[in-house]
């Protein structure tokens, strides 16, 4: 259940770490996990390797498998003692969660004992995942997000995603590893929780636009830039046409924390913009509440961005 995934000699675990969007601990799974000692010893072998994040069956909606993340240490809690922190430095959700058991049986198969049941290891919190479940499951989380072509001229283009495309059906791990951080994935997948999210609807317009063949005419925006540490994470994103986002990206509108939206007091034709937002005046949000924006991204955009 170890590997190299940088090249070096340093052997680490792949693991499997529990999170329950009702969990009563301080968790941020794109930032950090918190975790009681007794897990100590597991979450500090995989330290500089990656885990897969997994909510419970007996979560309504559950989401299953659902994300990959990469820790980067582990510290104690300054604010419970003793309680502990693992420091996430990459995060990336599944295209598709990936549910506990598939059509051919459970697909985490380290949980199973030697006559193939279920073992009481499957309740554990924080638990080691063998290479091949790790692979398998990030596989089956990951299918298909490039399946849906961009316009012309994106730089994201199919040709730019062949050699990475090769890459990632290599289940080498070192190859694996680097294409989980690769800049051309995390776009594509961005954009596809996002528009998914927002059900192929532009936030601001209220407009769901599908063109000729089959592909939706709505962007992904960053909240809070990539350049500027922003996550690849739903509520860091924004479903927008292309002229909202432009003019998002250029804080000629912003998004208040009870949603409203705003218009920037530069705009040079603002009754034309005022008569493109939907009639709500408020950007129309994810059904899942975790999926939207989340307040610190948005005043990090009206404090850096938007021009009030």
């Amino acid at each position: 259940m170890s590997c190299d995934l940088d090249g070096s000699d340093a052997t680490m675990t792949f693991g499997v770490f529990i999170h329950r969007p009702d969990s009563i601990y301080d968790d941020r799974p794109d930032q950090r996990y918190q975790f009681p000692g007794q897990y100590r010893r597991r979450v500090e072998a995989c330290i500089g390797s990656w885990i897969i994040y997994y909510e419970p069956r007996k979560i309504p909606g559950t989401r299953g498998y659902f994300a990959v993340a990469k820790v980067t240490r582990v510290i104690p809690d300054p604010n419970a003692p003793g309680m502990f922190l693992a420091v996430i430095g990459s995060y990336l959700p599944f295209v598709n969660p990936v549910p506990f058991a598939g059509p051919d049986g459970v697909v985490e198969r380290s949980v199973l004992n030697e006559a193939g049941r279920i073992s009481g290891r499957a309740q554990s919190a924080v638990r080691p995942i063998s290479d091949t479940d790790f692979h398998h499951i990030v596989g089956l989380g990951l299918a298909g997000a490039s399946d849906q072509p961009p316009r012309i001229g994106d730089p994201g283009s199919p040709a730019n995603l062949q050699e990475e495309q090769e890459i990632f059906n290599i289940d080498q791990t070192q190859d694996r590893a680097r294409y989980l951080t690769s800049r051309t994935l995390r776009d594509r997948v961005f954009r596809q929780i996002v528009v998914s999210a927002y059900d192929a609807r532009c936030a601001v317009t209220g407009l769901r636009l599908i063109n000729g063949g089959g592909r939706a005419e709505v962007e992904a925006a960053h909240i809070r830039p990539v350049e500027a540490d922003g996550p690849d994470i739903v509520s860091n994103g924004l479903a927008l046409s292309g002229t909202a986002h432009w003019m998002f990206d250029r804080g000629l509108i912003g998004v208040a924390d009870d949603r409203r939206i705003l218009v920037s007091r530069h705009v040079n034709d603002p009754d034309s913009v005022r008569a493109m937002i939907n009639g709500t005046g408020c950007i129309f949000p994810p059904a899942r509440a975790s999926d939207r924006p989340h307040p610190a991204f948005l005043r990090w955009h009206r404090e850096n961005c938007f021009k009030g």
